[in-house]
């Protein structure tokens, strides 16, 4: 299962990394012959999106080695780390269009080639396509760090299509002989900057929130719940605790049982709870039973 999963997770990550250094080539090469500031700006928004598959790739790998004695929990949030990664070199790529889209604004600008509008159409319908599948592939593989490469190739649709649209208007504005809307090329590339600065911060605070230990709320629990109290023995949840550890869960789980039977009976009941939500839950990677004696009070977590 492991195994199956990290295969289909590195495939994820290999799609990006080979399509984006194919697109980030071909938009640069693009940018310069047709002399367009977006487009330049959108090969390198699609240049950095090699450099977060990359981190993605090595930190899937490392999400799936096993627990050693110096992360018995596992390595799970590699991914999360590398999701924090991603959107850090969003954050630089995102200033770095900017500046020099600001600075176009200072300098004698020209309409660009239309060859750059078949550019940008082009890659709006690649980076799409990429999108699409990653984040799929990332819901089903439950991976946050596949999950925040999918939401950079969206972003680089967003920028391609202000790409466009700057692209276009300053052809226009040539074709109408209207000065001003020469500029819309760098101040598309202003727009992409924005675009991208903007997703780096959503990817950021979620990947920070996924690394701070955190829990799922009660309603999303409901099922362990049920599972745990439909096994013989357990007279009560007393705590229960699912951590999101990366891709995975491990549960700490406190439950009430007959006060009079023996500690390996009681044992034997906690052993089965954690079998059944193995069993059950493909996402749980561990089970923690503490077991307390039934009291009807109920019992301090």
């Amino acid at each position: 299962m492991a195994d199956d999963r990290l295969a289909k997770a590195q495939f994820g990550a290999w799609v990006g990394i080979i399509g984006n250094l194919a697109l980030a080539g071909v938009k640069l090469v693009v940018g310069l012959l047709a002399k367009s500031q977006a487009m330049i700006a959108d090969s390198v928004h699609s240049a950095s999106d090699v450099v977060g598959s990359v981190a993605v790739l090595i930190g899937i790998r490392a999400a799936e080695r096993p627990p050693d004695e110096d992360h018995p929990y596992g390595h799970g949030k590699a991914e999360s780390i590398s999701a924090i990664i991603v959107s850090v070199l969003l954050v630089v790529v995102g200033f770095e269009i900017g500046i020099s889209s600001i600075k176009s604004f200072f300098s004698p600008v020209e309409a660009p080639g239309f060859l750059a509008v078949w550019a940008a159409i082009g890659s709006m319908v690649v980076k799409e396509a990429m999108f699409r599948y990653k984040y799929n592939l990332g819901k089903k593989l439950n991976s946050q760090s596949l999950i925040a490469n999918a939401w950079e190739h969206r972003s680089d649709v967003y920028s391609s299509f202000a790409a466009l649209v700057g692209i276009g208007g300053a052809i226009l504005g040539e074709w109408l002989g209207v000065p001003w809307m020469l500029y819309l090329d760098p101040a598309a590339g202003v727009f992409v900057s924005a675009l991208v600065l903007k997703m780096s911060y959503n990817i950021m605070m979620e990947s920070i929130h996924s690394t701070l230990d955190h829990v799922l709320h009660e309603e999303d629990t409901v099922e362990f719940r049920q599972t745990i109290e439909s096994v013989p023995g357990v007279m009560r949840i007393d705590t229960l605790r699912a951590r999101e550890t990366g891709h995975y869960l491990i549960i700490d789980v406190k439950i009430g049982v007959n006060p009079h039977i023996s500690v390996e009976e009681g044992h034997r009941v906690g052993k089965h709870v954690k079998q059944e939500l193995l069993d059950h839950f493909p996402q749980v990677r561990d089970v923690f039973v503490h077991i307390n004696p039934y009291d009807p009070l109920p019992t301090a977590p």
